[in-house]
């Protein structure tokens, strides 16, 4: 059978982990054989028995299920992933699947968000689901349906494996406004990117700004040079405006505390505060300014995002610089290659008290079903190895520190999982986490009208605002 170098390391890993577990080493707690089985699970670390961590003879779930403890038992998984994306989260599993004996059963669905409300309601949820948005499964939390996975994993192998930010972004209010551990963070992906064509930035002389000031310094530069620094572009259908969302949510994390943004997100602190007009203003610096912007002002509304970055391209280039999430070589044209034609640099931090913050988005598993082999897979998740084979086939993110830089096949990849990795802080995408009405409505809206001019700053803040008044 023909074996794939980055299926051998995680067999290694995995064998790694089989002499781990002989040894009696552990980093969890547990209990007796079976917990209880509910459609909706409990918030608790279930009824394994034992202290919160899951903790047998000195083993955590991972070790149990790795001497083959639930050899037989199935876990059912529901998520989001189909098709391509479907047969790399298989094959994510496979060597776990080997090793242990269990048989995850994967279900993906393009309707994942309306479907996953109907099982967990009528009382149909799968053992574990995969929540590319953590608003939608605060809903589940909030009525007591989710596991608490801090009951049942171990805290100091968790803090030893992610960044504190993850940790953060993965607790949620439960049913009785105590916090929960949600789940736990399996992929993920960066939006704190800036491309750029990388032999005619060289060739023209540019350096790669650390600063915000160094970044408007080449901003200047380069329009100095006859160029407009910025390819910009928030056209998308139905979702017009999610890119101006996600430059403001940059902005936010580089001149606000994380307390501030977490309120904004929760809103607790209001769209026409202050705090969030100054971040506007900063963004308005670049955005608003024609000689920064290729088509200027008025054609960032009519630009699409996919089509947005293309100038980069062009001989001689229309621009130099874009920022976008690492999905967008995707919309590049064919035959370029990272490293040679294009490359990227991590949007410089503004003010150095918030220190260097990454916006992100990822998958969350949660699990719904109170049994140990439910617990053994999530634990599986908390590692590098649950995600390894997929970075093999490229486009995806591990925020696990035990994931080996070498695992990533190309030099994008690789130099975004450092960027995540060596981050002082992250949180998710703002708009994803607030209320759809707001999120996906007013926010939308309110920065396109602003962008295009239809409304002044004051007026656009008040537009957006007036969504929360829908769901308060």
């Amino acid at each position: 059978m023909k074996t794939s170098r980055a299926t051998s390391a995680a067999a290694i890993v995995l064998c790694l982990g089989l002499l781990l577990a002989a040894c009696g080493g552990g980093n969890g707690a547990g209990g007796n054989d079976r917990g209880t089985t509910g459609a909706g699970g409990e918030q608790a670390g279930g009824n394994d028995g034992g202290a919160a961590g899951g903790e047998q003879g000195g083993q955590g779930f991972y070790e149990r299920a790795m001497n083959q403890e639930f050899s037989g038992a199935t876990v059912t998984m529901f998520g989001p992933f189909t098709d391509e994306d479907a047969v790399k989260f298989e094959s994510s599993i496979a060597d776990f699947e080997a090793a242990t004996g269990i048989d995850i059963q994967y279900e993906g669905s393009k309707e994942f968000e309306t479907t996953i409300a109907i099982r967990v309601n009528g009382g149909n949820a799968p053992d574990i689901a995969d929540f590319p948005q953590p608003g939608l499964l605060a809903n589940f939390v909030r009525t007591g349906k989710v596991l608490d996975a801090a009951q049942f994993l171990d805290m100091d192998w968790l803090q030893q494996n992610y960044n504190q930010s993850w940790l953060d972004m993965a607790m949620m209010d439960g049913a009785d406004g105590r916090e929960i551990m949600a789940g736990v963070w399996h992929r993920v992906n960066a939006k704190s990117l800036v491309w750029y064509p990388k032999r005619e930035f060289e060739e023209a002389g540019y350096e790669i700004p650390e600063t915000w000031d160094e970044l408007i310094a080449l901003s200047d530069q380069m329009v100095a040079d006859g160029v407009a620094p910025w390819c910009i572009g928030i056209e998308s259908g139905a979702a017009t405006g999610w890119p101006a969302t996600d430059w403001l949510e940059e902005v936010m994390l580089r001149t606000t505390s994380l307390e501030n943004y977490d309120k904004w997100v929760t809103g607790e602190l209001p769209f026409d505060d202050p705090v969030v007009k100054n971040a506007v203003e900063r963004m308005s610096d670049i955005w608003l300014n024609d000689e920064y912007v290729f088509g200027g002002r008025k054609a960032i509304v009519t630009t699409n995002f996919g089509d947005a970055a293309k100038p980069l391209f062009t001989d001689p280039p229309n621009c130099f610089l874009h920022k976008q999430g690492n999905f967008i070589t995707s919309f590049f044209p064919e035959g370029l290659q990272a490293g040679q034609d294009y490359g990227f640099f991590y949007l410089p931090p503004i003010d150095e008290q918030y220190g260097k913050p990454v916006l992100v988005a990822g998958d969350l598993m949660a699990a719904f079903n109170d049994r140990p082999e439910v617990k053994a897979v999530m634990d599986f998740f908390t590692r590098g190895e649950s995600v390894i084979n997929w970075l093999a086939s490229g486009g995806s993110i591990s925020p696990h520190k035990d994931t080996p830089l070498d695992a990533y096949t190309n030099e994008v990849d690789r130099g975004i999982a450092e960027i995540i990795l060596n981050a002082d802080s992250a949180r998710f995408d703002g708009s994803d986490l607030m209320p759809g009405a707001v999120g996906a409505g007013t926010f939308w809206k309110g920065m396109t009208d602003y962008v295009s001019g239809t409304v002044d700053l004051d007026a656009a803040l008040r537009e957006i605002q007036a969504g929360w008044a829908t769901v308060q």
